[in-house]
């Protein structure tokens, strides 16, 4: 966001239009930090960073969401259209958005009043138990609800929770395997597939040198932040093996395997020890590394060999990503071709990777 829209002057002429700009640094203040977090995660039902908040002139806060493109994109909405929208909005109904702030801030102080007040009834009960019984009922209604609200905000189309940006979140995955096995639940051990699943198909996957990035921009895990984190991955890791110790998806197990080969290959210190994170940027721009045109695939693998990797992986002329593709299986056609060309796009990637680390 800040090349994208903090460092451009059309943003810039908004911002300076309608508004006070504040940029904090949240290792300085983390206390701001994690005010506004909270009320992010609390309207939205995610939180992240870069962190994005519009308040009052009194720090009431009423809109907020973590990235947004500069203009709509991945049909997400634009920074640009959220600025003109709420900068006209206060100029001709201010009255309204300052009500609208307060509702707002109500109604998140009534819902964490009762959540803490069913937290202080459980630790009541619990300091007072006189058996295990009462404890057991207090566990068990957390689980539940915790259940009830993951199955609420499940993505039955992409897999995933809430909207965009969507984080990876493989404790929750965790969670809901644990439960599936405890309570003989099969919804929670589809709603790990499908996440899974989804996950492994889109973008935030590197189909060609594995890993997998930070969180995805859009819904349908296509676009994702191009930084990779080793505790991402490695959290991931235990989630395709716990999953595939449940449900016996064949295609589990190689996803965590080409998750360790990525960290052993890439990950992995020669002085011992393992690297932290890869950067999303190469050159100053940030993907470059990962997408791919037409023309470049055909280059390293030839012309007839090429096409079909391009149209396995949803490598087109229009492109997927600033007029470049992100490789991809999502239109799920891969195993089509490759059974009808009696190919191994195993041996293809390991060439196109070799010919990107040039």
């Amino acid at each position: 966001m800040e090349r994208e829209s903090f460092e451009d002057n059309e943003v810039a002429a908004l911002l300076n239009q309608y508004f006070i700009s504040i940029k904090v640094d949240r290792e300085e203040r983390p206390d701001i930090d994690h005010l506004y977090m909270e009320f992010c995660q609390a309207l939205t039902g995610s939180g992240g960073w870069p962190l994005t908040i519009i308040m009052t002139p009194d720090k009431k806060p009423f809109f907020t969401g973590t990235y947004f493109p500069k203009t709509r994109r991945y049909g997400r909405q634009g920074l640009m259209e959220i600025l003109e929208q709420i900068g006209t909005l206060w100029e001709t109904n201010e009255q309204k958005l300052r009500q609208s702030a307060d509702e707002i801030l109500e109604a998140i102080h009534s819902q964490q009043s009762d959540d803490l007040s069913e937290f202080e009834r459980g630790i009541n009960k619990y300091l007072g138990a006189n058996n295990g019984e009462d404890i057991k009922a207090w566990g068990t209604k957390l689980v539940e609800g915790a259940y009830e609200r993951l199955a609420q905000s499940f993505d039955s189309r992409f897999g995933g929770f809430g909207r965009a940006p969507k984080f990876p979140t493989p404790h929750t995955l965790g969670f809901l395997l644990r439960y599936g096995l405890d309570r003989s639940n099969n919804d929670a051990y589809k709603i790990v597939q499908k996440t899974l699943d989804g996950m492994s198909n889109g973008g935030i996957y590197d189909h060609i040198g594995f890993g997998f990035s930070r969180y995805s921009t859009d819904e349908m895990w296509l676009v994702p932040h191009f930084e990779k984190m080793l505790y991402d991955n490695a959290l991931l890791t235990i989630a395709y093996l716990e999953n595939y110790q449940l449900q016996h998806n064949p295609r589990d197990v190689e996803k965590a395997e080409e998750i360790l080969e990525y960290v052993q290959r890439d990950m992995t210190s020669p002085a011992g020890g393992f690297y932290s994170a890869e950067d999303a940027d190469s050159e100053g721009e940030e993907g470059k590394f990962y997408v791919w045109t037409p023309e470049e695939v055909i280059q390293v693998l030839g012309e007839e060999t090429g096409n079909l990797f391009c149209k396995a992986y949803d490598i087109t002329t229009e492109g997927n990503f600033e007029e470049k593709n992100i490789p991809n299986l999502l239109k799920g056609n891969w195993e089509r071709l490759c059974s009808e060309k009696n190919i191994t796009l195993e041996q293809l990637k390991q060439i196109l990777n070799q010919a990107r680390l040039q």
